[in-house]
């Protein structure tokens, strides 16, 4: 039984900022960040189904620092499913980005494929504060 971590964030931005910040590499560098140092995690994201894609960081005694990623959807600007593989775990992640009128975006994120409840809530604390990193970065 895999466990899903569905959350909601509203940023003051326009859906296509919004959207580049989800799908440009280099913006994606500058709010995915390594949860345990801060430092950016490089990545060779590009919005095209079927793109095989990593998020690479510094290594750890536990981790060799890399996610791997194949993306699913692209629909712009209103969403984009991909999947995460790490630790012997693969997970699908998909952002639909609905405009609220008056400069207002809501993010739904939905995060599939998570192992056990302490997988929930560590995905639940590293969503939380990339997407306060996504917040500056828009």
């Amino acid at each position: 039984m895999s466990l899903v971590l569905t959350l909601d964030f509203q940023y003051k931005t326009s859906i296509e900022k919004l959207w580049s910040a989800l799908t440009d590499s280099s913006k994606l560098g500058k709010w995915v960040v390594n949860i345990h140092t801060g430092q950016a995690m490089e990545n060779d994201f590009k919005p095209v189904v079927g793109h095989r894609f990593q998020f690479r960081t510094q290594p750890t005694e536990w981790w060799d620092g890399i996610v791997d990623g194949e993306v699913l959807i692209v629909d712009a600007p209103n969403r984009l499913s991909y999947t995460r593989a790490s630790g012997g775990e693969m997970h699908t992640v998909t952002w639909t980005l609905q405009d609220l009128g008056d400069a207002k975006v809501n993010l739904h994120l939905e995060h599939s494929g998570i192992s056990n409840a302490q997988a929930l809530g560590g995905a639940k604390y590293g969503w939380g504060k990339w997407c306060g990193e996504l917040e500056t970065a828009v």
